[in-house]
């Protein structure tokens, strides 16, 4: 058995063919089934039903997940020796909000590449509440994301510290108004984020707080959506500050300040606790880190 061979057969279970895995590996139709076949003679066990479309037998099935954790073992041995040289380089996997990826990365990413064009970045959106779990579960390697309820086996570092605010559009009724009161927002129609994310949790314990039932006439997955209902003025929405600096500058939307709402919250960047930091890893975190405040939440 050889590394060779655990590459094809992964390769077939993603393609099920032998012809489109001989062109992804640059190999001919029959030098694949040749090693699908040693691998087989050596195991003494059939690891894929050749019908079409091309599927992995119960034993192939087995034999694949152990595949995959051994090229992981061999790619991370390939990083590690990487490592040694003194060019950062490698490959960095950062889960963030659709917010934080638009308003945030680009300043980060820009300077970052230019300093160290070997380090490629592959940036993964998602709810602000499926980062976290998407640290800990290594399928991004770093998280960028509010920092509540924060598990024992992830290591973070604050970055700057965001409010929620109450936004409408320019032709909301109450668009001429620069602060409010809280009970205001029970008779007004709201969007909100949906329920499983950080920002709707806030949301949703100062409305309980004042015994205030919200009137929800729409739920998106990200902030980005809800900025473009709003700035139609299909309702009101309470978002992160530092996703409506564009909006506010182009006056597309309007902010209303709420008493209630002025709590601050750590945004910071987090990853596995233990996790084997190559060189790309340890020089992404070290920039973030070194960043002053001021570069993550100015307008510019």
């Amino acid at each position: 058995m050889n590394i060779s061979q655990l590459e094809t057969l992964l390769t077939i279970s993603k393609t099920m063919s032998f012809r489109k895995a001989g062109e992804l590996l640059n190999l001919t139709q029959p030098a694949v089934s040749a090693q699908i076949r040693t691998l087989e003679d050596e195991f003494k066990t059939v690891l894929i039903d050749r019908n079409q479309p091309v599927t992995l037998t119960d034993h192939g099935q087995v034999f694949l997940e152990h595949a995959e954790r051994m090229l992981s073992i061999v790619e991370e041995l390939k990083q590690k020796l990487s490592d040694l040289s003194s060019t950062p380089q490698g490959h960095i996997l950062i889960g963030t909000t659709s917010s934080i990826a638009i308003q945030l990365l680009p300043r980060v990413l820009s300077y970052f590449q230019n300093q160290f064009p070997l380090i490629k970045t592959t940036i993964h959106t998602m709810p602000s509440s499926q980062v976290m779990t998407s640290v800990e579960n290594g399928s991004v390697d770093i998280g960028i994301t509010y920092l509540t309820d924060k598990p024992p086996h992830v290591d973070s570092s604050t970055l700057y510290f965001d409010t929620f605010e109450l936004v409408v559009s320019p032709a909301h009724p109450l668009s001429h108004l620069t602060h409010t009161k809280f009970e205001t927002l029970k008779d007004i129609p709201f969007i909100m984020l949906a329920p499983d994310t950080l920002g709707r949790r806030f949301l949703d314990r100062i409305f309980r707080k004042y015994n205030i039932q919200p009137n929800i006439v729409m739920e998106l997955s990200s902030s980005e959506e809800i900025k473009r209902m709003v700035e139609i003025n299909l309702g009101a929405a309470v978002v992160s500050k530092l996703s409506i600096a564009n909006e506010l500058k182009r006056g597309s939307l309007r902010m209303i300040k709420v008493t209630e709402l002025e709590i601050t919250h750590p945004v910071g960047v987090v990853y596995k606790s233990g996790k084997y930091l190559n060189t790309a890893m340890q020089q992404f975190l070290s920039d973030l880190k070194g960043m002053p405040e001021h570069q993550f939440i100015s307008s510019e």
